[in-house]
């Protein structure tokens, strides 16, 4: 069963498809790990949707937003200055959004009738990633950091979501639905040469690309429940990584790759969790009874203000 969808917002207006909400390996989420950099992710432990950051090991969280509307799936810039998330404070349609790490400067960089959500940015720097239902469905779009020449990429009458971006910035992996059942696709940023690096009778979703290029994790629901798996960029060699009864979603690298940040209902709720890259190590990073969602990790280490 399907319940959430790489990036993509939980929302209390909208009916949009999200990544909803590790443990050691005989015991449950549970533990503290040390890395550098920071993780950014939303939670509704104010009652409303927020972007927070803390730091890898789960300690000093702060509340970026602050707003009454609801702010969704952070996405940090590759120096970590700024984040892109969504937002559905214009009215209540949801607008690809940009910040400052420490929350000041929060703009609005799409203006669309319809939703526009789960902005990624690209690792140079240049461009933003992003879902729309401008055209009547999920497409991919792609648009200048400032909001500049929003096009569409993957233009299909199918529901195209969830991009990642290859590390050199000039492919984007997505999920798609257009032969029938949600695969993980890979496409140049164009949009030309889609190809399905999945093939499976049960849904593959929520690509993300590692650092070094050379892997993808995504989220597949072939052992009956959401697992995160991995595989080599070209399809070959899935491996599922949590191998667990409840469901594990929302896979993010750390910057050096050595690490995946994740979410996981196995403690009752959505909380965020982090592992080694070979499914070692599961930790819980968060530990409330709101749901932690939608991770993102930065090497930054003093964007924000704890």
């Amino acid at each position: 069963m399907r319940v959430c969808q790489l990036r993509q917002p939980l929302s209390l207006a909208t009916a949009l498809l999200i990544a909803v909400g590790v443990a050691a390996a005989a015991a449950g989420c549970g533990g503290n790990g040390s890395a550098k950099g920071l993780i950014a992710f939303q939670t509704d432990r104010d009652g409303g949707y927020e972007i927070y950051v803390t730091h890898p090991d789960g300690v000093d969280y702060t509340n970026l937003t602050n707003n009454a509307a609801q702010d969704y799936t952070p996405s940090w810039s590759p120096d970590g200055s700024r984040i892109a998330f969504a937002s559905d404070r214009n009215g209540g349609v949801l607008r690809v959004c940009v910040m400052n790490a420490d929350g000041s400067g929060q703009t609005a960089i799409t203006s669309n009738p319809t939703d526009d959500f789960a902005p990624v940015w690209s690792p140079d720097g240049s461009k933003i990633a992003f879902v729309s239902y401008r055209d009547g469905n999920r497409e991919v779009y792609v648009m200048n950091a400032d909001g500049s020449q929003q096009t569409n990429i993957s233009n299909n009458g199918a529901s195209d979501s969830g991009a990642s971006w290859s590390p050199d910035s000039a492919r984007i992996a997505f999920a798609s639905d257009r032969d029938g059942n949600d695969e993980v696709y890979v496409m140049n940023v164009d949009g030309s040469d889609p190809t399905s690096l999945t093939d499976n009778p049960a849904k593959d979703w929520d690509p993300a690309w590692s650092p070094d290029g050379s892997q993808i994790a995504f989220v597949s629901a072939r052992d009956d429940n959401a697992e995160i798996y991995v595989m080599n960029a070209d399809g070959s060699q899935q491996v599922n990584l949590t191998n667990n009864e409840r469901m594990d979603w929302s896979p993010a690298w750390s910057p050096d790759g050595s690490r995946i940040v994740f979410v996981s209902d196995r403690d009752g709720n959505p909380e965020v969790c982090v592992m080694n890259a070979d499914g070692s190590g599961q930790k819980r990073l968060t530990h409330n009874t709101a749901d932690d969602l939608t991770p993102d990790w930065t090497a930054a280490e003093d964007g924000a203000n704890h």
